[in-house]
């Protein structure tokens, strides 16, 4: 029989075989899995297209016609992690872009007065649904629904099925005009690169450092070294790309602006943090005093908001104002969330992981057009994407478990 003097007790167990490696590893893999899928399609369609998806003229448009989509992205993906789904956010926008055509071409207001009153109405129509499912307890997927049918019509009263166009410039620029330029390139949009670029990298290193002092696990210095290398490769590569065409696009530092607002608002706020709480397990939220009714109706108030802004992006850059308008909206935003890696029973997703997967729809949209692919077959391969993106994730929290 062997015994165990004090000083072995104390002694540090052996490293266990591939322990930390897996684990380590297990976070390289999973935590960038969606944007190296984004990649390879992004180098797929440039093969295909023979170099013109990423033609300067074509990545601005990428842009700004699949800005909207990224905007409802973010606040849907809030929604869905909260345990919730909006189908209401498409007939939102076409009833916010009417009433901001309006407020500007016969009620005679400035434009940034509309733009104003646009996103107040679009929380306004979110507390009214938060209300509903918050404080009244109707299911959000019943309430938006009825939401879709009610808001789309409003916007056929509106607009009494016409459209209403000569919105005033500075209003139209807020969807397809770009920043102040100082020529071919624009050294304005190089500058914007390398300042972004200088700032990814720098919280990278503060958020590592701030892991080694709490002894926590993270990722392998060259998979650290060489993630950011890319990042930055491809943030400098837009950037130069944007600068030989005209410039940077005032949608493109909105939605910089949103990203990081918005991923700092679920990863390092309260609210935040409830959010994931509620979607997680509702009833230890509840006991753990989670005030859930509030919650839920904030992330409604804030969809709205989301909605109202969108609403603006989307009437400016077509010019005006129709009652059709973001038909479909909502699906391409549930599209984006879940291809970035949302869960269906939420608790889990990320702004960036919900940006991304708006960039590959919006990436497959422009790739296939580009290709001339018919419309028809366009849907057949963007729901197999969204299909194998979600069984891809149902299989990989099976093996996490």
């Amino acid at each position: 029989m062997t015994t165990t003097t004090p000083e072995q007790a104390k002694a540090p167990l052996p490293p266990q075989p591939g322990g930390s490696s897996r684990r380590r590893l297990r976070i390289d893999v999973r935590q960038y899995g969606i944007l190296a899928a984004l990649v390879v399609i992004v180098l797929l369609f440039q093969i295909l297209t023979g170099g013109r998806l990423l033609y300067p003229g074509n990545v601005s448009n990428l842009i700004q016609q699949n800005a909207y989509v990224l905007i409802l992205a973010i606040g849907m993906v809030m929604v869905i992690i909260a345990g919730h789904i909006d189908l209401s956010v498409g007939s939102i926008v076409a009833t916010v872009g009417a009433i901001a055509a309006l407020s500007m071409n016969e009620w005679g207001l400035p434009w940034w007065v509309a733009v104003v009153l646009s996103l107040a109405v679009g929380a306004a129509i979110g507390a009214w649904q938060g209300f509903w499912v918050a404080f009244v307890g109707i299911p959000a997927f019943i309430v938006t629904l009825a939401g879709m049918l009610i808001f789309r019509g409003v916007a056929l009263v509106l607009l009494t099925g016409g459209t209403i166009s000569g919105l005033p410039r500075p209003f139209n620029a807020i969807g397809s005009g770009t920043l102040p330029s100082t020529g071919t390139p624009d050294l304005i949009t190089l500058g914007i690169g390398a300042l972004a670029s200088v700032a990814l990298v720098a919280q990278g290193l503060r958020t590592r450092a701030n892991l080694r002092r709490l002894d926590l696990p993270r990722e392998r210095t060259a998979s650290f070294v060489f993630k950011h290398a890319v990042a930055v490769a491809a943030i400098m590569y837009l950037c130069y790309l944007l600068a030989y065409n005209r410039g940077t696009p005032i949608i493109l530092i909105i939605l910089a602006v949103l990203v990081l607002t918005y991923s700092f608002l679920l990863n390092r706020t309260v609210f935040g943090r409830h959010i994931y709480a509620m979607g997680g397990n509702l009833n230890a939220a509840m006991m753990s005093g989670v005030k859930t009714r509030w919650v839920n109706f904030f992330v409604f108030v804030n969809m709205g908001f989301l909605s109202g802004l969108a609403a603006v992006v989307s009437t400016a850059r077509a010019g005006g104002a129709v009652a059709s308008a973001g038909g479909g909206f909502e699906l391409d935003a549930i599209a984006a969330v879940f291809i970035g890696g949302a869960s269906v029973q939420g608790g889990v997703g990320t702004v960036i992981g919900a940006v991304i997967g708006g960039l590959v729809m919006g990436v497959l949209n422009q790739g296939l057009s580009i290709l001339s692919v018919d419309a028809a077959w366009q849907q057949i391969i963007k729901g197999l994407v969204l299909l194998a993106a979600v069984a891809f994730g149902f299989s990989r929290r099976r093996t996490a478990r």
